[in-house]
């Protein structure tokens, strides 16, 4: 049985530096035994089918081939139709109300605990605001993600220390749900 998945690959087509062209990366992930193969934007989402693996396998299988055929290093997560649907579902904020850029949500590679955002003084930087969720947090910055403060303190090292975390903007949240239930 197949089951599909999406690949969040970190930090590439950014700035002019790490280029993987998509159209690449599916080949390589069709070089990989993967079927249904789709990319989605040019910033690192791709969706495919697998009838083999489990999410952390299917993503360092991902991360070695890119490293190994490109010559950089790519964090990549990998996340199956029914988690990327339960983050969306489970989502704390208004998003049918919200206009995408600005809502969005950080996925990690393993569960987050709110002791490790303890020192973040929330009321400090409202009306912007986060909460967490299943290896995910959601963050809402009603001026966007570029202009946001709060997004800026959550990104640093010392919050992310141990982890991968990429996020992804309302409309690809959605679109990664559509993709992946095809």
């Amino acid at each position: 049985m197949t089951t599909m998945y999406a690949a969040l690959l970190r930090g590439i087509n950014v700035g002019g530096s790490r280029k993987l062209p998509m159209a690449d990366l599916r080949a390589l992930l069709e070089e990989l035994g993967h079927t249904r193969v789709r990319t989605y934007l040019q910033s690192g989402q791709a969706v495919f089918g697998a009838e083999r693996g489990d999410e952390e396998s299917l993503a360092a299988e991902l991360a070695r081939a890119i490293e190994k055929r490109f010559g950089f290093a790519v964090d990549v997560l990998v996340r199956d139709h029914a988690y990327l649907a339960a983050v969306a579902d489970a989502c704390p904020f208004p998003a049918g109300t919200l206009e995408p850029k600005q809502l969005h949500v950080t996925y990690f590679s393993a569960p987050v605990t709110p002791e490790r955002f303890a020192e973040i003084d929330q009321a400090a930087f409202r009306p912007e605001e986060f909460r967490l969720g299943d290896r995910a947090l959601y963050l809402y910055v009603p001026d966007g993600l570029g202009r946001s403060k709060l997004a800026e303190v959550l990104s640093r090292p010392r919050v992310t220390k141990g982890l991968i975390a990429t996020s992804r903007n309302w409309n690809t949240v959605r679109k990664l749900v559509e993709l992946t239930g095809e």
